[in-house]
């Protein structure tokens, strides 16, 4: 009997502390940025940008004189605008505005109860209709970095106004990041099931929907995907299945970049004539 007791008294502890558990180990972690853009001697302008929910987005536009296009960046998770300033100088040096923006509860954007890929997706649209309504003849172009880019898919995946994509590390489908995240000796394998379920239903979406290897199909304009070889976090087997599931005659190009990491800014920086030529070949 006591026994018995015992073995409820357990699953109601667990019950009770698994989703305190679950967001606490998944809320993003904040890093503010410590420098902006007249750093790097590029001129800016700051403001919030007003999104879903009522939340203001911190961001940075860098205008560039006689620009007919806007590039959009969307950072990764636990980043912030002042980590992809590297990307931003050469599109700017090449004629184009740059719009960069702190996600939700990343930067010094405002909170919100979790972050997920809908979300990056909604402030990435944010961003995309601030453009618009300041500059509705500006073509768009949106890149992204990890869940950045799966984000970016997503965005243009449902949206005709975005021009080009550039994805960034990006990975293929949320089950395959979440099961390697979640491969720890320590943690049971049944766990892995409850877990997944259970984001799918906090966000509100299955990963079957929100899968960049699924969208792709769905997004009309060109692509380019750029991974690191030695990406550790995301391999670069994720950027040739989306590649692999795009219908015969999207118009998508891969890009690996030898020894780059995941979070290898730098290096995707000494390769940025690469991304500048494949956005002035289609625009």
């Amino acid at each position: 009997m006591h026994l018995i007791l015992f073995i409820i008294l357990v699953f109601l502890l667990l019950g009770l502390g698994f989703p305190v558990v679950l967001h606490n180990v998944y809320r993003a972690p904040r890093i503010m940025e410590t420098r902006t853009p007249h750093r790097i001697g590029l001129p800016f302008t700051q403001q919030y940008l007003l999104g879903t929910n009522g939340k203001r987005l911190y961001s940075w536009h860098i205008p560039a004189p006689d620009s007919d296009a806007t590039l959009i960046l969307a950072h990764g998770w636990g980043a912030n605008i002042e980590l992809m300033l590297p990307l931003a100088q050469p599109f700017h040096r090449a004629g184009q505005d740059v719009l960069m923006f702190d996600a939700r509860n990343h930067g010094k954007s405002d909170g919100d109860s979790f972050s997920s890929l809908p979300r990056f997706a909604e402030d990435l649209e944010t961003a995309i209709c601030w453009v618009k309504q300041k500059k509705p003849q500006h073509r768009i172009i949106v890149m992204g970095h990890s869940i950045g880019a799966a984000a970016a898919i997503l965005s243009a995946s449902r949206r005709k106004d975005v021009d080009l994509v550039i994805g960034l590390s990006g990975f293929a489908h949320p089950n395959l990041l979440m099961n390697r995240h979640l491969d720890r000796p320590w943690l049971p394998k049944f766990l892995r099931p409850m877990i997944l379920n259970y984001i799918q239903w906090v966000i509100g979406f299955r990963f079957d929907e929100i899968a960049p290897m699924n969208r792709i199909q769905q997004v009309t304009c060109p692509v380019m995907l750029a991974h690191g070889t030695n990406d550790r976090v995301v391999p670069i087997s994720d950027m040739h299945l989306i590649q692999a599931n795009a219908l015969p005659g999207q118009p998508i190009k891969v890009f690996p970049v030898e020894g780059a990491r995941h979070d290898s800014v730098e290096l995707f920086q000494q390769h940025a004539g690469t991304l500048v030529e494949f956005t002035q070949s289609y625009l």
